[in-house]
């Protein structure tokens, strides 16, 4: 199991706490930070989408309300990595979550077969 495992979240998405109770049920040991009073910093979403190995679209709360109003799925495409990472560190509310953080990889979203993998379950 990981020693470090970091668990961002928007407490009042379902899924984000359906994704809690599955890491409580196992007994996996996390330390939770809410998504929008403790948003990532743009390193932080640099280093995690590094990581993570996938494509930085990914991080993006792509059906949220503000990536919409913004539109969000016009302007990317024209923006580099370093904007996107602070266009996404304004807001936590565009970052897909839940998302979890260990120190071999970040998911964004709730996959559990990709988490218990990351996990080691």
């Amino acid at each position: 199991m990981a020693a470090s495992v970091l668990f961002l979240e928007y407490p009042k998405c379902s899924t984000c706490q359906k994704a809690r109770a599955w890491l409580d049920e196992r007994g996996v040991a996390y330390e939770a930070r809410s998504i929008v009073e403790d948003n990532p910093s743009a390193d932080e979403l640099r280093r995690w989408h590094e990581l993570s190995g996938l494509p930085l679209r990914r991080f993006f709360n792509t059906s949220g309300m503000l990536y919409r109003e913004m539109e969000l799925a016009k302007r990317l495409p024209d923006l580099d990595d370093q904007a996107q990472y602070d266009l996404l560190a304004t807001d936590g509310m565009l970052v897909k979550r839940p998302l979890l953080v260990t120190e071999a990889t970040a998911i964004p979203g709730f996959k559990e077969a990709a988490w218990a993998e990351a996990l080691g379950l």
